[in-house]
């Protein structure tokens, strides 16, 4: 299946490329993002492409989909989003993201998390849908 592409008002949600390597490496080195992450901050590169390399064994194997987010306007990357442990067979899947701190608060990621949800239980046919936050992430929950 082609990777989809999904657009918003202000944001269209695209596949995430080696190219987008500095701009995720930027957001999951900072640790305002990763104390809600689950994962420690990555410490070089190679981490930022890694994770790309998993993003795109995910989708491979149709165990989950990560899209890039990015602004429409001027196409800056300032995030991902994506279904994780995504089940065709049983029709759930949990949702997460993650968010550049310069662009908290703007309601991108509730844009986001509307496409991707319109997405999953439209076109991919779930019926479940799993969240994990921390409780201490208060915009989140």
């Amino acid at each position: 299946m082609p990777f989809p592409i999904l657009k918003t008002a202000r944001l269209q949600l695209i596949e995430v490329t080696d190219e987008h390597a500095p701009a995720i490496f930027c957001i999951l080195s900072n640790e305002d993002v990763t104390r809600f992450y689950g994962m420690d901050s990555l410490q070089k590169q190679d981490d930022a492409l890694n994770i790309i390399g998993s993003f795109k064994h995910t989708f491979a194997s149709r165990q989950g989909i990560r899209w890039g987010i990015v602004t429409r306007d001027s196409g800056t990357f300032i995030g991902t989003i994506g279904l994780n442990h995504l089940s065709l067979y049983s029709k759930k899947a949990e949702i997460g993201f993650e968010l550049d701190p310069a662009h908290w608060r703007r309601g991108y990621a509730a844009e986001a998390i509307e496409a991707v949800l319109t997405y999953a239980f439209e076109t991919l046919g779930l019926y479940r849908m799993g969240a994990v936050t921390f409780v201490e992430n208060e915009a989140s929950v």
